[in-house]
């Protein structure tokens, strides 16, 4: 059975609290996953049920996988500070993944905010070689930072998502560089209400299908 553990991820406005997934199985990982929450000031935290099918799809991919609060969320120091700061924090999320296992690829996802404000980063981070955006909010947030990052990316969005509608979705999606892959979950909101099986599916089909930086997974 995966393990979970409580942890504290220094930052320079003090600390983050994070959640570490780590797998049953000892050795060492082929990659660990990093996952973004949605918007603070909507209620956003790691702890929002979007972020835990992410965190446990890849999980059970043999990824030891990190959830962490933005800072002002729940145990984390700060406040919210327009994506700006949240942008350190996923870097400072992403330094202490890297510390807990050096050397080992990282990928990193984010749901809505939590992708708009996370991919970019992981585009320009060369420890990460693996992009997986959920509900990216196209409407609000455009993410065009995207578009000339040529890691492999897969992107699952909900079918009715109020947020970024498919349409829009779609027109953003063929601007993003290769390789990248869209998986849209029929009759999906923003939220996977009732769809968190499909989303999770998704994910794990993605994987080992062999379209991730990883190949193939058995």
């Amino acid at each position: 059975m995966a393990q979970l553990q409580a942890i504290d991820i220094p930052v320079a406005h003090g600390t983050l609290e994070g959640l570490l997934r780590a797998p049953d199985v000892g050795g060492t990982p082929r990659m660990a996953a990093l996952v973004c929450h949605p918007h603070p000031i909507g209620g956003g935290t790691m702890h929002n049920k979007v972020v835990f099918r992410v965190a446990q799809a890849l999980g059970e991919l043999g990824m030891p996988a990190l959830r962490f609060n933005f800072r002002g969320v729940g145990r984390s120091t700060g406040s919210y500070d327009e994506g700006r700061g949240e942008a350190d924090d996923v870097r400072a999320a992403l330094d202490e993944l890297a510390r807990r296992y050096p050397g080992v690829p990282l990928c990193l996802a984010g749901f809505s905010f939590g992708s708009w404000v996370g991919l970019p980063v992981g585009c320009e981070d060369a420890r990460v070689t693996q992009l997986v955006g959920v509900g990216v909010p196209v409407r609000l947030l455009r993410v065009d930072a995207l578009t000339t990052c040529a890691k492999p990316k897969l992107i699952v969005q909900g079918e009715r998502d109020q947020y970024g509608p498919i349409d829009e979705l779609r027109e953003w999606f063929a601007r993003l560089a290769e390789p990248k892959a869209l998986a849209v979950i029929p009759g999906a909101d923003h939220f996977f209400t009732e769809r968190q099986h499909e989303l999770r599916a998704a994910i794990d089909a993605y994987f080992r299908s062999g379209a991730s930086v990883l190949g193939p997974i058995s």
